[in-house]
């Protein structure tokens, strides 16, 4: 029979593609990972990894087996959702990862209703940047992400994943207090703050810039941190777009413009998921703090 930790470990080599990187996210030796990895080969039986210099290479056999080990923990998954929805418990472990205004404005006061509501749960909070809490999500290493999105329409999320937008929430152009320009068409020539690359900021930035302002911006700071784009703006280093929840405002060395562009706030989780009832408590909570958070933004 084969071992569920074993495959795990296998799903993971595939994703990152070494014995160390695995090891690292699970949180295991490199050692125990390719004794772990060899006692896997021994039970199947064929020849799953070959050398390549010093890096291990899955074969044709061992990506069959990742694509039937990802099948078998959504079928556990579903089992176990299933469960503890029969049983109608609202307990267990939650793990939750949402980007740092989200995780300030909206995850936290969240929190605050689930412990009155459920005391019996655990909810697990990590921040991190939308695309990584996406792949967080994926390899099962969390069980609901909080994510943003400024496209329009909104995009469309891998397969397997279920999303439920929460409010949308209105970006502005933010300048230093002195800076003359009153739109995207006159800064051609600043200095941009912007997020670091890959980032859905990075995106918004480079979209809005090209889209409105003709051009391609000159993006000279980087930062996942928002509060640190708008003090470099307060600072006259750099001019940025940030959304409702950053708070522009509250810095005196700024002045703000609203601009016709929303970022939607998401929750999501996997579909295998949804029956269980610490998931739902979750959802309910978020979506009960994202009322108030929605009822000052736009439509």
């Amino acid at each position: 029979m084969l071992d569920l930790r074993r495959l795990r470990l296998l799903r993971e080599l595939h994703a990152r593609g070494t014995v160390a990187a695995a090891a690292e996210a699970l949180s295991y030796s490199p050692s125990t990972v390719s004794h772990q990895l060899a006692e896997l080969q021994r039970e199947v039986g064929v020849t799953l990894f070959v050398r390549d210099g010093r890096r291990l290479r899955l074969t044709e056999a061992a990506h069959v087996l990742v694509r039937h080990a990802d099948a078998l923990f959504a079928r556990v998954e579903r089992a176990e959702a299933e469960m503890a929805a029969a049983a109608r418990t609202v307990a267990g472990v939650v793990r939750v990862v949402a980007f740092q205004t989200a995780a300030i404005t909206l995850v936290a006061p969240a929190l605050g209703r689930l412990r009155e509501r459920h005391p019996a749960l655990r909810a697990e909070v990590t921040e991190a940047e939308p695309g990584a809490a996406l792949d967080a999500l994926l390899r099962r290493e969390c069980d609901v992400a909080v994510c943003d999105d400024y496209g329009t329409p909104p995009r469309q999320w891998p397969r397997g994943l279920v999303s439920e937008e929460l409010f949308a929430e209105r970006v502005h152009l933010v300048l230093p207090r002195s800076h003359p320009a009153t739109g995207l068409r006159d800064l051609a020539d600043a200095p941009w703050a912007g997020g670091q690359p890959g980032t859905s900021h990075e995106r918004l930035v480079i979209d809005a810039c090209t889209t409105i302002g003709g051009f391609t911006p000159d993006l000279r700071h980087r930062a996942t941190d928002l509060l640190v784009l708008l003090s470099l703006v307060g600072a006259g280093q750099a001019v940025t777009l940030l959304p409702d929840l950053a708070r522009p405002e509250r810095d005196p060395g700024v002045t703000v413009h609203p601009l016709e562009i929303l970022r939607r706030i998401f929750v999501i989780v996997r579909a295998d998921s949804l029956p269980r009832p610490a998931i739902s408590a979750v959802r309910t909570a978020l979506r009960d703090t994202a009322e108030g958070i929605g009822r000052n933004t736009p439509e």
